[in-house]
């Protein structure tokens, strides 16, 4: 699996894993839809959504066989989005999910 070590001024250091995974999202007082993610930290993720997501906004994503996981919105270009885990994924879970994402590619 390619791995790719991004650094934007300095906001990031985590490697990123590239990923094509349908998940779930929620924002606050919303319904679940379907969204999907390209690439993958402990701290992070890149989310592509049918609809315009404003930085600052709390969502939890469900991740296929995982739990809910709340994150916010750090920067957003279209219908694309960078966000950040309100808490890191410990490191060997974070390797387990990526096991399991391999196998549950978008279709």
């Amino acid at each position: 699996m390619a791995r790719e070590k991004t650094h934007q001024a300095g906001l990031r250091v985590d490697v990123r894993w590239p990923v094509d995974v349908k998940i779930k999202l929620r924002k606050p007082m919303e319904q679940n839809v379907t969204a999907r993610i390209s690439d993958l930290s402990p701290t992070g993720f890149r989310l592509h959504t049918h609809n315009k997501l404003l930085l600052g906004t709390n969502l939890w994503i469900s991740l296929p066989g995982f739990d809910s996981k709340k994150a916010i919105v750090r920067w957003t270009r279209d219908f694309e989005a960078g966000c950040q885990f309100e808490a890191a994924i410990y490191e060997p879970i974070f390797l387990h999910m990526l096991k399991v994402m391999s196998q549950t590619k978008v279709r």
